[in-house]
């Protein structure tokens, strides 16, 4: 079997070392320094549901009412379907999706939470097999060989389920990586359609727009990331690096301080602490710090 260690997941999900630990921590994957692909896919998961501002243990409570209610299901978030409904997690399982906190059965078409009724096992069978086509696309996306197959995976997510948000962002991704900026903002841009309180489609549609120079529109962007997510680092980083470049440095200053101190040993927390440092010396800022 494949492992992956640390680094390969920090890059590969785009997480900080911070929100990895945590999430080991909380008990939504299993501690150590290497990972298979069913952490990966596990953690990024994780990753999707709190982006969308599910708390760590809302997730754990959800994990273990589903093992309760499953015998022999090991892990939900691998063997089930699994999305969100507001602040609560919901798991596709036998044709069914349901909140295994309450036992409520629910649909997640734009993620409304909505009673399921008698006719509407067919439109849930429909988002499995999307679900399925998602798991595909996760398993080839990483592989420059398969990149066009998981393009077209997610795709085919996106024709069973056209508000499929994760099918959007990843798809954006693979673009990003290919340097096809327009299609990388367009899908994005899908995302947040789908689903307007997505962290993460924020944050991935700023690094675009500052990609093709766009600064105050990247600026926009982060800033409802951070905005839905006042813990998210990286958010914070890229913002004090916009605002450098838009010559305001007490807003960067802002940031990169946020920045510290969300993740102060992470691998930019040194360049993050030089900033901090060289705006703190320069003459028109002195005078309002020491206030």
């Amino acid at each position: 079997m494949t492992l992956f260690n640390r680094t390969d997941v920090l890059r590969i999900l785009r997480i900080s070392p911070r929100q990895l630990s945590g999430w080991q921590r909380a008990g939504l994957v299993a501690v150590g320094e290497s990972f298979s692909f069913f952490d990966l896919l596990q953690l990024k998961k994780v990753r999707d549901l709190r982006a969308k501002r599910v708390r760590s243990a809302v997730i754990r409570q959800s994990l273990q009412a589903m093992q309760r209610q499953v015998s022999g299901m090991e892990n939900p978030l691998i063997e089930a379907g699994t999305f969100s409904v507001g602040s609560r997690v919901a798991y596709r399982h036998e044709g069914r999706a349901v909140d295994p906190i309450n036992g409520q059965f629910v649909m997640d078409f734009a993620e409304t939470g909505t009673v399921v009724e008698a006719g509407n096992v067919k439109a849930i069978a429909l988002t499995e097999t999307a679900a399925e086509f998602f798991a595909r696309g996760i398993m080839l996306e990483d592989d420059p060989a398969t990149a066009y197959e998981a393009i077209a995976a997610y795709e085919k997510v996106l024709t069973l389920d056209p508000r499929y948000a994760p099918a959007h962002i990843n798809l954006g991704t693979l673009y990003y990586n290919q340097g096809d900026y327009a299609l990388a903002e367009k899908h994005y841009r899908g995302a947040i359609e789908c689903d307007d309180r997505y962290a993460l489609a924020y944050f991935d549609l700023g690094n675009v727009l500052d990609e093709t120079e766009r600064v105050d529109e990247a600026i926009r962007a982060y800033r409802a990331a951070v905005a839905l997510a006042p813990t998210y680092a990286d958010a914070h980083y890229n913002l004090a690096l916009a605002y450098e470049r838009k010559k305001e440095p007490r807003k960067a200053l802002y940031h990169w301080k946020a920045y510290v101190r969300l993740d102060a040993n992470g691998a930019w927390a040194v360049h993050a602490k030089s900033q901090i440092r060289k705006l703190l010396n320069a003459e028109s800022l002195k005078v309002v710090y020491r206030r």
